[in-house]
C-alpha cells in the first residue's frame, strides 16, 4: 500500500476521501514497524487486538470531528500508557500502569492512536541511543551512525514514517539531538 506522507493534513484528506481508514493505516504501520524490527525501535508495540478499541473509538467519528483523528504517534517508555509496562529502558524497574499520563490521554482524547513505546537511553540518560537493553536505536539516515539519545526510538519512528508524531523528553538536547541525527531538524 502506498501511504500519503504521515501528516494530518494528507491522512485527514486520504480518510475524507475514502482512501484510507484507520484500521488500513495501523495495518500498514505494522507492517513497516516488522520490516524495521533490526532497528530497535519499540521497546512494546501494540499488538492488533490491544489497537482495537482505539480503532472502535474512531469508527464513530469523521476526520474533521476530531483535531488528531487517525494519527499514529508513538510514546517514549518513561511516559505512562494504561495498560502497557513502562520501563525505562530498565525491566527491573518496569510497572504497570492503571491510567496513561495526561498528555497521553488528552491526544487519544483527540483521535490520535498509539503505536507503542519507544525505546529510550536506559533512564532517559545519553546523549547516543545506544544504553538500551532493548538494544542500539540505528540511525533513520546511516544505520551505522548513532541515532541519538534518549529520546532515539522516538525520532527514529517518526523520521522512518511508522508515526506521525511521538512523545519525548529533553534533558540537555536528548529529544533535540535524536531529532537532528535523523533529519527531522
Amino acid at each position: 500500500m502506498t501511504l500519503p506522507t504521515l501528516s494530518r493534513r494528507s491522512l485527514h484528506q486520504a480518510y475524507r476521501d475514502g482512501r484510507l481508514t484507520p484500521r488500513k493505516l495501523m495495518a500498514e504501520i505494522a507492517a513497516r514497524c516488522d520490516a524495521l524490527n533490526d532497528h530497535n525501535i519499540w521497546i512494546y508495540r501494540l499488538s492488533a487486538a490491544e489497537l482495537e478499541p482505539y480503532l472502535q473509538t474512531l469508527d464513530g467519528h469523521r476526520p474533521d470531528s476530531l483535531p488528531l483523528f487517525g494519527l499514529p504517534f508513538a510514546i517514549k517508555d518513561n511516559i505512562d500508557l494504561a495498560g502497557v509496562p513502562t520501563t525505562a529502558a530498565c525491566d527491573a524497574f518496569s510497572y504497570t500502569p492503571s491510567q496513561s499520563a495526561t498528555v497521553v490521554q488528552a491526544l487519544i482524547a483527540a483521535g490520535a492512536i498509539p503505536v507503542g513505546k519507544s525505546n529510550l537511553d536506559q533512564f532517559a540518560t545519553g546523549l547516543v541511543g545506544t544504553r538500551s537493553p532493548w538494544g542500539a536505536c540505528k540511525n533513520s539516515v546511516d544505520p551505522d551512525m548513532i541515532s541519538g539519545g534518549s529520546s532515539s526510538g522516538s525520532a527514529v519512528a517518526v523520521a522512518k514514517g511508522l508515526a506521525c508524531f511521538s512523545l519525548g523528553t529533553d534533558t540537555a538536547g536528548s529529544g533535540r539531538v535524536p531529532a537532528c541525527f535523523n533529519n527531522l531538524v
